[in-house]
């Protein structure tokens, strides 16, 4: 059976799905802190899932590594894992106080290998950022060429209303090697 993982779930309860969160509520299948990984194994075999789904989570997690390893153990070889949050440059990633950790274009990256050709912090799994999705206002952006928007993306906050980033499970992990670095295909899309 090609089971699914949908990471703090709250109060979206996502049919057919295992549906995880740190609060018991109705529908929550497994009370897990996704925090705590480094300490406290979640409670699955390995290679158990096919599909990870985290709306606006990640944001939240003061301990990254150790939360994607664990997931990277869980996955089976080339599982999906879908994250949405706000971009690193937008308010919506400063105001709530609950927000830890800005994400920007290449944050994705430093869950693989290959982006610790340089250090190594210990970390084990592996995740090839296959996309990343932008989310702009349509009025602003939508006659804008990518290389336009990307420009203003760079330059100014608030260009960029929510990200959706695409990875991959990689098994065996790569070698930490820069030649192995893999850019992630980057669209924008539009909202408005």
């Amino acid at each position: 059976m090609d089971r699914k993982l949908h990471l703090g779930c709250g109060r979206t309860i996502l049919p057919g799905w295992v549906n995880l969160d740190v609060v018991a509520m109705p529908g929550v299948d497994i009370i897990a802190n996704l925090d705590e990984c480094a300490t406290t194994p979640l409670p699955f075999n390995d290679d158990s899932f096919v599909s990870f789904f985290a709306s606006h989570l990640i944001e939240h997690i003061r301990h990254p590594l150790p939360l994607m390893q664990e997931l990277h153990r869980i996955a089976k070889p080339g599982a999906t894992a879908i994250f949405r949050l706000p971009y690193g440059s937008s308010d919506d990633a400063y105001e709530d106080p609950t927000h830890v950790r800005q994400y920007f274009l290449q944050s994705f990256g430093y869950f693989s290998q290959p982006y610790y050709w340089r250090a190594d912090y210990g970390f084990r799994g592996d995740w090839l950022t296959e996309k990343i999705t932008l989310y702009v206002d349509r009025k602003r952006y939508g006659d804008k060429s990518i290389d336009e928007v990307l420009n203003d993306i760079m330059k100014y906050r608030n260009v960029v209303t929510e990200m959706v980033a695409e990875l991959k499970a990689v098994k065996p992990i790569r070698e930490s090697r820069k030649d192995l670095q893999i850019a992630p295909r980057i669209e924008i899309a539009y909202t408005g």
